[in-house]
This record gives structure tokens, sequence and C-alpha cells, in this order.
């Protein structure tokens, strides 16, 4: 059981519990110590006095053969998903871009996705397709090229989709938080599809928690993730005292930054929903490490731990 459970995002599969802990423990640390708690800051990393625990769940991505990732390989109802959360993606790029450039070139490419500019592809899974070539093109992908780019957009629209529609898969990423919470535990923080994992995880605990943290998250995906969301209709998990959601204005992964509409129901009476905040991780808007590093994130956490 841990003090502060992490729980990873998409595309981690290749890692394990203990390299992510190595990756997000020092920007984690950075951050409460900006917020001002560097007491708790080496407690956490210098000192490493207080159980920090990563819930890994991306090997369950390895159980199927390495094309499993792709997906052209997906099943027809899978395909579907992946292509309505990749238009999904590049809509939300065109609308909330924080650059003109960028929403500029976002609406260019789902315009051609659309079939509204230029010759649209023909064949099976060919908006899908080009939905991924659309969103590589995108700015924050830019450092790492165009074939980086569409890698791992392929490999985050599968994983997403198989935890949505694989009960095997979404079943295990849950226990793998609920595995590491005890009595002790006072924080979970959740990035990408982990910030789904977490929420989930967490409506089915039986104690109280203090604080959830979600980074860049998907959650209030409206049209697609929110209705598959458990339980349904999706609401303030019961035994939480405080949830804080931070997103990155350019993190198109990142639905909205504020959940409080679609998720204040049933919300306990002395709870906090920080449900707005917006941070700026500059070329990688849905970099888990810079999130981490962010006042906005070291604050929360370093109140809840101090209390």
């Amino acid at each position: 059981m841990a003090t502060i459970v992490l729980v990873h995002g998409i595309a981690q599969e290749q890692k394990a519990a203990d390299t992510l802990e190595s990756e997000w423990l020092p920007a984690l640390a950075g951050g409460i110590r900006l917020a001002e708690y560097p007491e708790i800051a080496d407690r956490l990393w210098r000192d490493r006095a207080i159980d920090v625990r990563m819930a890994f769940y991306g090997s369950q991505f390895l159980k199927r053969d390495q094309q499993g990732e792709d997906p052209g390989n997906l099943d027809e109802a899978e395909a579907a998903l992946a292509e309505q959360l990749a238009m999904e993606w590049l809509e939300r790029a065109a609308e909330q871009a924080s650059r003109p450039q960028d929403k500029a070139t976002a609406a260019r490419e789902l315009a051609y996705v659309r079939g509204e500019v230029g010759a649209e592809e023909a064949g099976s899974g060919a908006v899908l397709r080009s939905a991924i070539n659309a969103l590589a093109r995108l700015r924050w992908f830019a450092p790492y090229g165009f074939a980086f780019a569409a890698r791992f957009i392929v490999k985050s629209l599968a994983q997403v989709t198989r935890y949505l529609s694989d009960e095997e898969i979404r079943s295990a990423a849950q226990q793998a938080v609920l595995d590491l919470i005890g009595p002790e535990t006072k924080i979970v923080i959740g990035h990408s599809l982990g910030s789904v994992v977490a929420y989930e995880a967490v409506q089915r605990l039986d104690r109280p928690l203090p604080l959830l943290v979600t980074l860049g998250s998907p959650l209030g995906l409206d049209t697609l993730i929110y209705p598959k969301l458990r339980p349904q209709p999706p609401t303030f998990p019961p035994h939480l005292a405080r949830w804080v959601n931070i997103a990155d204005r350019d993190d198109f992964i990142a639905a909205k930054p504020d959940l409080t509409p679609l998720f204040s129901t049933g919300i306990p009476s002395g709870a906090i929903f920080d449900g707005g905040w917006t941070v700026d991780n500059g070329a990688k808007p849905h970099c888990a490490q810079f999130y981490l590093t962010k006042v906005e994130i070291g604050r929360p956490v370093g109140e809840t731990l101090s209390a």
C-alpha cells in the first residue's frame, strides 16, 4: 500500500512500474518544491520517506500480438470507436489550440479528412487513416517527426479503444490501482488514459481518499468516453474529499480543462472540486513530467501531505 499512487497513461507498455516511478518522482518533487513545500519534496525524492508507487497496467496491451496495437487490426466496433476518437481529437485541436497558426492547421486538416477540400481517400478505414495523418501534422509532434507522431497516435487510439471495449484489460488496469490503495493512501494521480483508470478505480473505493489529481485527462470527451464511464451517469466519487483536474490548452487528448459541469453530481458535503485549472507545458503539452512539475499540482499535493 502506498501514500501516493501514480497511474500512467497511454503507450507505456514497454516500460515497468519501477522505470516510470523513476521518471515521475523527481518531477512531482519539483512541483511540490515550487509550491513552497521543500521539506515534503525532500522526503518524497531525496529521502524516499514517502511511499509512492506506480500502478502499472501497460503490460495488459502486450497480451495480444503486436499487431493488436494497430487500429487497422481492430474489429469493426473497435475501429468505429477509434475513428470517432481520432476525429474528436482533431476537432478539439481546431477549436481550442492557443496559437492561431495551430488552429488553422488543424482546421485545414479536418476539412481534408471530412472530404470538404481535396480528394477523399477511398476504402475501408480511410477516414481513420486520414485522421491519424492529420493529427501527426500538428505542431506539438514537430520535435519527433511525422513517423513517430503517427505511431504514437495509432498506439494511443488502440489503447484507449481497448480499455473501453475489453473487459479483461479494463478490470486488470483498475485492479492495479486498487491493489496499491490502503488506509494510508492520501493521493491518487492519473495521467491521460490513466486518469480514466484512476477515476473508475476511485469510484469503487469504500474508504475515504483525500485527493485525486487528473492530468491531461480525456474524461470530459462527452460524446465518446464520458458515456462509457462507470458508473452511469458519471458522478463525483462518493468517498473523495478533493479532486484537482489539470489540462494544457494545447493538449488535444485532454478533452476540456473544466470537468465540473460533467462530474459535480453527487459531490459529498465539504468536498472540493478544482476542475478548471490550466497550465502551459510548452512544446510537449501532453507530457506527464511537464504536468507534474507545475505548482498547480505541487500545491494541492503539498497541502494534502502536510495536513
